[in-house]
């Protein structure tokens, strides 16, 4: 109970008495580990004795190896996952997780225990496939076209291959601009088709279509996953609900926090101690930079609980000033009492990094806390380095422009809709990093 309403001192104190009065019970030590892990303490020795508790537990493995890599150990990380792989190739979540550690770490070749499995397990045709979206999430649009291409010679044409070919078409640009090129799967229910299908009737002009496959999932918990592109086929379609829906930035604030500059000192000096990682995780918005592994703002350290509470007064307030309650409205429908952090993690850009367009789906109310920007003199011609909201991802080329922007400043939190399209133009030199989380409403039972 201490852990959901994340109160992680009170949670580790409990689970640290029931590991007392019960050291060899799995649930608890696994417990103990989770609980560490979360709240920023070492955990990796933990999950290690949770595992020798659990045996055959796979997902206390894993979990194992990320507490290691986030402690800094990555090799031992590595190794641990690729042991545990030799014995179950068809394990795919180790798979994902060795692809990520190795991503991070910078090493090319992050997906090769995956062509390893495969040569052990040729005729596992959903190894292939976590295969190919691995590569395809990177971006690697050849090697993850060669997977398909052996999954089908070796095993037959099965409909997650179909799909996976007909996204690659669209977002490697192959047929970026053939208006049919989804016509043949419009009988299958799929989230993942009906995204693709989104963004490519938006690709190729047809806003119309993207409309109504968005608009199949309103009043479904998949809605979230469809907002910002239904808002994009309004805007496209000067319909009046594209206004409703974002309101321009009517609902994006900021909020000058009253940092002072040795709290922002040492604020920055413990942020960039946990940005461990070479690079970020293809999934991720980052270029050009790192993001942490573990739940910020749960963390057990008096600097961090500083700015949580700052951060929880300015979302008190935002919440405060939101328009009446919308029930079909995904920002002014929820509940406005209690709150928690759905994610948090903090980001250090480079210089000429940036944040691709994207938005948060799972989250409510989204964020961005500017602990170190770049001097003026750094940044470059203006817009460098500033946040926007409302452009379209630029690979959908859409002729939509920027509702609005805010000019970084240390101290400065922006709050805005979960739904609402958001990225960061590249700045030339200097630092910045921020603080991001995301807001979910505490649902009446």
């Amino acid at each position: 109970m201490l852990r959901e309403a994340q109160d992680m001192a009170g949670a580790i104190e409990a689970i640290r008495g029931a590991h007392r009065l019960a050291p060899d019970d799995p649930n608890i030590a696994l417990g103990l580990a989770q609980i560490s892990f979360e709240a920023g303490l070492p955990a990796a020795t933990l999950y290690a004795r949770a595992a020798d508790l659990a045996q055959g537990r796979l997902d206390v493995q894993r979990s194992h190896a990320v507490a290691l890599a986030a402690e800094g150990a990555v090799a031992e990380a590595d190794a641990l996952l690729a042991r545990l792989l030799e014995s179950y190739p068809g394990w795919i979540e180790g798979h994902r997780c060795l692809s990520g550690i190795r991503t991070t770490a910078g090493d090319p070749d992050f997906a090769r225990s995956f062509a390893e499995a495969v040569q052990r397990r040729p005729e596992d045709f959903a190894l292939r496939m976590a295969w190919f979206h691995v590569l395809a999430t990177a971006r690697q649009w050849e090697p993850a076209r060669q997977v398909i291409a052996e999954a089908e010679a070796a095993l037959g044409e099965r409909q997650a291959s179909l799909l996976g070919k007909l996204f690659i078409a669209s977002e490697s640009g192959e047929e970026a601009d053939n208006p049919a090129l989804f016509d043949g799967v419009e009988q299958i229910a799929d989230v993942g088709l009906d995204i693709a299908r989104a963004r490519h009737f938006l690709r190729t002009g047809q806003a119309a279509r993207a409309r109504d496959v968005c608009a199949r999932h309103l009043g479904a918990p998949t809605i979230r996953a469809f907002w910002a592109y239904l808002s994009l086929a309004w805007r496209l379609l000067d319909d009046a609900r594209a206004d409703w829906l974002d309101g321009g930035m009517r609902h994006v604030c900021h909020y000058d926090l009253d940092f002072t500059a040795d709290e922002l000192t040492r604020l920055s000096a413990c942020l960039r101690s946990l940005h461990t990682m070479q690079q970020p995780w293809h999934e991720q918005s980052v270029r050009g930079g790192t993001q942490t592994e573990r739940p910020l703002l749960l963390r057990l350290d008096p600097v961090i609980a500083g700015v949580r509470r700052k951060i929880e007064a300015a979302v008190r307030s935002y919440i405060a000033r939101l328009p009446p309650p919308d029930p079909a409205h995904p920002l002014l429908a929820a509940p406005r009492g209690l709150f928690r952090f759905a994610g948090s993690w903090s980001v250090r850009l480079r210089p000429g990094g940036y944040h691709a367009v994207h938005t948060h789906p799972m989250g409510w109310i989204s964020s961005a806390l500017y602990v170190t920007v770049p001097r003026p003199e750094q940044r470059g011609p203006a817009p460098a380095g500033n946040l926007h909201f409302g452009a379209p991802p630029p690979e959908l080329a859409l002729p939509l422009e920027p509702y609005g922007e805010i000019v970084p400043q240390p101290g400065r939190l922006a709050l805005f809709p979960s739904t609402m399209w958001h990225g960061t133009v590249p700045f030339d030199d200097g630092e910045r990093m921020t603080i991001a989380f995301d807001i979910v409403p505490v649902m009446k039972a």
